[in-house]
């Protein structure tokens, strides 16, 4: 990855929603001009929800989702729409498309989606066939009418995307008001088995191109280089990033003056609601031998030795709690719907994922009473630093 490319979480998730051969795929293909959704006129051509990053001029970078249709039968058919509603968590925006009148399937989306908080469009499809009915009272809101097939409407929709964007969505900078243009941060980096030879991990090359963005000055070392770095500079660093795992010992060494933070802090205040996580820090106090700890994981790397999130964060845990401590792993967009049984949830940073996605995970664990934290505040939590770290 190039420090110009726009990773799939930092793009608009745009989810089209529809019964089954309602022209989703087919406006796909019409708003980015090319053939990257597979259509068909046989109902339930897409299957599992279908994930394309491209360029949507004058949007900007965008991940499209195309969803099977909220309309199909069979068991079978039901996985699909368990699949299709399981995109509502990510997506930030929505297309409701329309072929013909509304029916009943359509009405209870429409409510969804008001009642997700998703910013949505009606779009009519297959306009060229002719002008569509008026809607039904009991729909609310405008519909536009557009034809994959004649381009018709096409323009005004890309115009009408722009327009419901969510105003959250143009996240301030990776790190915030702790750094400006002209400061020197430096970034602490250790190149270990979790980082692949040759390359930076994707939370690095996010906040050196932020700081770049902003002006700044980065200067880069290992956690063996620290104090050749720190020397090596004419007056302290404004700021100090570092690998979470490196928190102690990086907290010992860094100059009163300089502010400290992790990449993983960075990322859950700017994928989340850090407050929140800060407070769920405060249920490490209450752990014991009995308890039960959800490790939720953006990525599905396989595990390596030393992994943070399947090894050395349930070692700090345990030797605070006893070696009886229940630790459950989950990775990728696997996780559980009941969170009761839990006693904390300690998320990675969330790299991989958007910001909705974050925060739909941190509502339903407000919603089931549950605290969540994250990798990088609850390792500051458990090494005794968390007062010193900045956000």
């Amino acid at each position: 990855m190039s420090l110009m490319d726009t990773p799939k979480a930092n793009r608009l998730h745009i989810a089209l929603y529809g019964r089954r051969n309602a022209g989703k795929s087919s406006l796909i293909n019409a708003l980015t001009g090319q053939e990257i959704a597979l259509v068909s006129d046989v109902a339930g051509t897409t299957a599992d929800p279908v994930e394309k990053a491209m360029e949507l001029h004058p949007v900007g970078p965008v991940l499209f989702i195309d969803t099977a249709g909220y309309d199909d039968e069979g068991p079978l058919g039901a996985l699909r729409v368990a699949a299709t509603e399981g995109t509502l968590d990510r997506a930030d925006i929505a297309l409701l498309v329309l072929a013909g009148q509304p029916e009943a399937a359509d009405l209870r989306w429409a409510r969804r989606l008001r009642q997700r908080g998703i910013p949505f469009l009606t779009v009519r499809s297959k306009a060229d066939l002719g002008p569509a009915a008026p809607l039904p009272p009991e729909w609310e809101g405008e519909a536009l009418s557009v034809s994959a097939a004649t381009g018709e409407g096409i323009e005004s929709l890309r115009r009408a995307i722009c327009r419901i964007i969510p105003e959250e969505f143009d996240q301030p900078s990776l790190t915030g008001g702790l750094c400006a243009a002209g400061d020197t941060v430096l970034l602490v980096m250790p190149q270990d088995i979790q980082a692949p030879k040759g390359r930076l991990i994707l939370p690095q090359v996010q906040t050196l191109r932020d700081l770049l963005d902003k002006g700044c000055i980065p200067v880069c070392c290992t956690a063996g280089g620290l104090d050749a770095a720190l020397n090596a500079l004419t007056a302290p660093p404004k700021l100090i990033i570092t690998d979470s795992q490196c928190f102690p010992l990086v907290a010992e060494k860094k100059p009163a003056e300089s502010l400290l933070t992790s990449f993983s802090v960075l990322m859950a205040a700017y994928k989340g609601e850090i407050g929140d996580f800060v407070r769920g820090a405060a249920a490490i106090d209450r752990l014991t031998e009995g308890s039960r700890v959800l490790i939720a994981e953006a990525c599905t790397h396989a595990p390596l030795t030393e992994d943070i999130g399947r090894e050395k964060i349930p070692a700090l845990l345990r030797k605070r709690t006893g070696p009886g401590l229940r630790v459950d792993v989950t990775a990728g967009r696997d996780f559980p719907r009941d969170l009761t049984g839990y006693d904390l949830i300690i998320h990675c940073g969330g790299c991989m994922f958007n910001r909705r996605y974050i925060l739909s995970r941190q509502a339903e664990a407000a919603a089931q009473g549950v605290p969540m934290t994250n990798y990088g505040i609850a390792i500051a939590k458990l090494t005794g630093i968390l007062p010193q770290v900045a956000w």
